[in-house]
């Protein structure tokens, strides 16, 4: 098989593993009565950065750290530039000026910390039980900020509906008392969630695998260095997924989920792709991406801050001007 048949069908299985995974988590995670909201933040979120993890774990396993640490930094960069870029291209972007300088602050403050990180430390297992350490407690605090701010709406409804009972003459529970209690609906098995989990996990290992070794085939044949590679064709086809789903969302003028899909993106793949890939299998931050892509990273990210103070809106000149910023990126990633 050529490196890049390997390429391409390691990218194939990454997006069909990812996709089995997620739907068998999902499915598991509902079967036992797990909130929405917890599935969207553990599942998904960490479903969707699953070929990051596990193309960056196996590249760190492979001796190849510039594939490992490139995949990281690059995806991020990509996030930021390619994938809203084009989102914004597609349509402009409308979103929740609060919500965007929250959530893209603390993508910020990762790029910032991880940039430190590669100046000074390798990316070992104190450093990596440090980060996922950090996404534990941002999923825990975004969990009660949502569950917090719901609540009070809960009770509001119920209070409506008990006075709305009481104003008609009948006790609140009277209706409720004389319907006969229902049946429980059946519920289906796991047995197939689970099999759709533990597949699409073989699967992703499987695709992680060729994709990596395409990588560095592709890099050793063309005389271009890892990191390169690791930087742009792994990153991005590793950032497909966010692609397609911020552009179809932009499309469909659901902003919030195209954004959104960007920075959590972006979050998980610093604390916890990082996290664990230090964990698993420790590496080092290769000394081009501490110098330079580390801070293309910071300034990426603080341009989408930027735009959040400058407005409620990114509008088409704004992801033109994204997409063109990638593609000076990439020139530079290649000439050096």
């Amino acid at each position: 098989m050529s490196y890049y048949l390997m390429l391409a069908v390691g990218f194939a299985l990454l997006v069909v593993g990812a996709e089995s995974l997620v739907k068998g988590a999902v499915a598991i995670a509902g079967h036992f009565g797990m909130s929405p909201l917890l599935i969207g933040l553990v599942l998904v979120g960490f479903g969707t950065s699953t070929p990051e993890l596990v193309t960056s774990v196996e590249a760190a396993m492979a001796g190849s750290p510039g594939i490992a640490v490139g995949n990281i930094v690059g995806s991020n960069i990509s996030n930021v530039l390619l994938v809203l870029g084009v989102s914004a291209t597609v349509a402009p972007i409308a979103v929740n000026p609060e919500a965007f300088v929250r959530d893209g602050t603390l993508v910020f403050l990762a790029a910032v910390l991880f940039t430190a990180i590669g100046a000074y430390l390798p990316l070992d297992r104190a450093v990596g039980a440090g980060l996922v350490t950090g996404l534990l407690a941002y999923l825990f605090c975004a969990y009660r900020r949502e569950t917090t701010k719901t609540r009070p709406q809960r009770a509001t409804a119920s209070e409506k509906a008990g006075a709305h009972e009481e104003g008609h003459g009948r006790p609140a529970r009277t209706r409720d008392a004389a319907r006969p209690p229902s049946k429980p609906s059946r519920t289906r098995g796991v047995s197939v969630p689970i099999l759709l989990t533990v597949g699409g996990l073989l699967i992703l290992i499987a695709g992680g695998s060729l994709l990596v070794d395409g990588a560095i085939g592709i890099a050793r044949v063309a005389g271009i260095s890892e990191t390169a590679i690791g930087l742009t064709v792994v990153a991005i086809g590793t950032s497909l997924p966010e692609l397609a789903t911020s552009a179809v969302a932009a499309l469909r003028k659901h902003g919030d989920v195209a954004l959104g899909n960007v920075l959590g993106s972006s979050l998980y793949n610093i604390l916890g792709v990082a996290g664990l890939t230090g964990l698993i299998s420790p590496t080092v931050v290769p000394p081009h991406i501490a110098r330079f892509d580390n801070l293309v990273m910071v300034a990426s990210t603080a341009v989408l801050l930027l735009f959040a103070l400058a407005g409620s809106r990114i509008g088409r000149g704004r992801g033109a001007l994204l997409l063109a910023s990638y593609c000076a990126y990439l020139f530079v990633v290649f000439l050096t």
